[in-house]
């Protein structure tokens, strides 16, 4: 694999090698060993280990850099939670998505009921200001917390108005049942907070782009890739 960028201090493989292990991993439904042969297939020979740990240690990195320099969200949002596995234990993953279909933020907890509700609400508050809109099923813990904490928000308790989030749970189930169910809670936020983020932007909504468009904004996502790349440090 071709390199033109300085190395990472103390990595024995270049930053190119490693972005492409943690891009690989992140936007197809691949596990480490998949990502180790994809890797020895192009002459790098690496152990499915070295891969988890970059997978680890810069994926973060490629989700700040895209949440920093993503547009300001939809006024608009959708909250939903959902049930995962740790550890033969029920945990609820909430999320959040703007109007748009970009992923505000996500949060495991393993409580459903109104503290939980509340701790992830004033987590996206503080984080973008009070929403126009929230759209939420009929789970009625969320109706306090948003009274609360963005009383002006016209507050839509619907089931059927929630499809967007409910597809954008899919590649969430898609990717546990790669892992065999998630082995912590950690594991389960650290992985989910930066795949939503990488996902955001190399999977553009292709039915309502033409094949030229949906080219383009790949080619961007790239471009945002290799810029990212460079910003990478040990």
């Amino acid at each position: 694999m071709l390199t033109k960028m300085p190395g990472l201090k103390g990595f024995r493989y270049h930053r190119e090698i490693i972005a492409y292990a943690v891009w690989a991993y992140h936007r197809f439904a691949l596990s480490t060993a998949d990502v180790e042969d994809l890797l020895a297939a192009r002459g790098v020979v690496v152990s499915r280990e070295a891969v988890r740990l970059w997978v680890n240690r810069f994926g973060q990195h490629f989700a700040d850099c895209i949440r920093r320099d993503r547009p300001w969200p939809n006024d608009k949002w959708h909250l939903d939670e959902v049930v995962i596995t740790i550890r033969g234990k029920k945990h609820w993953l909430w999320r959040a998505i703007d109007a748009n279909g970009d992923v505000l933020d996500i949060l495991v907890q393993t409580r459903r009921n109104a503290k939980a509700a509340k701790r992830f609400f004033k987590r996206l508050v503080a984080k973008f200001g009070e929403p126009r809109v929230v759209i939420t099923d009929k789970l009625r813990s969320y109706i306090k917390p948003i009274k609360t904490l963005a009383p002006d928000a016209n507050h839509r308790a619907h089931k059927g108005l929630n499809n967007a989030i409910e597809v954008s749970h899919r590649p969430t189930r898609k990717r546990e049942k790669i892992f065999g169910k998630f082995k912590s809670h950690r594991q389960a936020q650290r992985f989910l907070s930066a795949h939503d983020q990488i996902n955001l932007i190399f999977r553009p909504r292709r039915y309502q782009l033409t094949a030229i468009s949906y080219r383009h904004a790949r080619s961007d996502a790239f471009g945002l890739w290799e810029d990212y790349t460079a910003e990478m440090v040990a």
